[in-house]
């Protein structure tokens, strides 16, 4: 990767869990320099004092944009900021990184692509599970076990203390299978490689610490053209089950592949981010039998040698953003990719409201 004569100025927006990981990505990598940060609360401050001190902070992100002068935006704040950040930034000639989702509706999103392609910059998604070699393996191993296939995920979290207000915060604007099913409808997408055409989805209201009709248990059921077939299951707060509430799990015809995440999937650690991404091993079961109805093949055991931890991924992910701007990639199918997912998550949010299936 050839890198700018000059660093890129990034401007830093949203300094909670992503925006921190991404603000320190920025400090380490050769090619970009942060420009400023930008938050409404003390989050700023705190984020500063911890990257070493003495970046402009600003409480506004139009005076930020304007007085920074960035080359490139970092857009990590709550879902319902996203479309309209990103279009600002657009308009001020600045490269676009955004947290999934890429807003907080499809017609949202499109307008942001829109803004990006007029501007003739570049707008790269957070998917960060994209940029992991154990998940990008577990999607190659489901190549190989025939169609259709059935899909099995899930990420449900016991958040309480800090992350149970930026849960009661994300649910203002989106429900958790939203949120949190981008990444795993996206990941489905890859593995079928087939076009969903139906989806069925159920929601729970299981506190009145959330707004009057929205939801904090969910889960989604996605039927695709070639006959596969994939459920995922979010829920957030208090009361969630810590019981399986890490499944991650692909069957076909020839056999299963699985994440066996067994410390990340352990008591305690469901709304802790860095086990989110841990896969820790995959084990691949082979299907085939003999002529007394045994096994012929052992499970294979992948340990991957390569497990970043979550900094490490957002580095990964930075990188990739400094490479798409400096080497003028071509994003027009990550974008496409973004949009579709949320599209898909949308139509489940609505067959929850509706309780009906919405076909696609």
């Amino acid at each position: 990767m050839s890198l700018p004569k000059n660093p890129l100025r990034v401007l830093v927006v949203g300094c909670g869990n992503m925006g921190a990981s991404h603000a320190f990505a920025y400090q380490l990598i050769d090619g970009f320099e942060i420009c400023g940060i930008v938050s409404t609360g003390k989050s700023k401050e705190i984020l500063n004092e911890k990257l070493g001190g003495g970046y402009a902070l600003y409480d506004d992100y139009a005076r930020a944009l304007d007085a920074s002068r960035p080359d490139a935006v970092c857009i990590s704040t709550y879902p319902d900021t996203h479309e309209a950040f990103a279009i600002m930034a657009f308009e001020k000639g600045c490269h676009v990184f955004i947290e999934k989702p890429l807003a907080d509706t499809v017609e949202g999103s499109e307008r942001v692509a829109a803004a990006a392609k007029a501007a003739g910059k570049k707008l790269v998604v957070g998917y960060i599970l994209r940029h992991h070699p154990s998940w990008e393996k577990f999607v190659e191993i489901s190549h190989e076990l025939g169609k259709p296939l059935v899909m099995r995920m899930n990420l449900n979290q016991q958040s309480h203390g800090v992350m149970w207000n930026v849960h009661r915060n994300l649910m203002k604007s989106l429900s958790p299978i939203v949120d949190c099913g981008v990444h795993y409808i996206d990941v489905m997408c890859q593995m079928t490689r087939s076009k969903p055409v139906q989806v069925n989805a159920i929601g729970a209201r299981l506190t009145d610490d959330i707004p009057e009709g929205n939801y904090n248990y969910g889960q989604l059921q996605i039927r695709f053209e070639d006959g596969s077939v994939g459920w995922y299951e979010a829920g957030w707060g208090p009361m969630m089950s810590e019981t399986a509430f890490f499944v991650k799990d692909v069957i076909g015809p020839k056999g299963c592949v699985s994440i066996v995440a067994k410390e990340a999937g352990g008591t305690g650690k469901s709304d802790n981010v860095d086990s989110h991404t841990k896969t820790e091993s995959l084990r691949w079961h082979h299907s085939t039998l003999n002529e007394n109805n045994e096994f012929v093949k052992e499970d294979n055991w992948i340990n991957l040698t390569d497990e970043p931890d979550h900094q490490e991924l957002c580095n990964r992910e930075q990188r990739f953003f400094l490479k798409a701007i400096t080497e003028d990639t071509d994003l027009t199918d990550h974008v496409q990719d973004a949009i579709n997912s949320l599209k898909i998550a949308f139509a489940c949010d609505e067959s929850v409201r509706t309780g009906l299936p919405v076909m696609l």
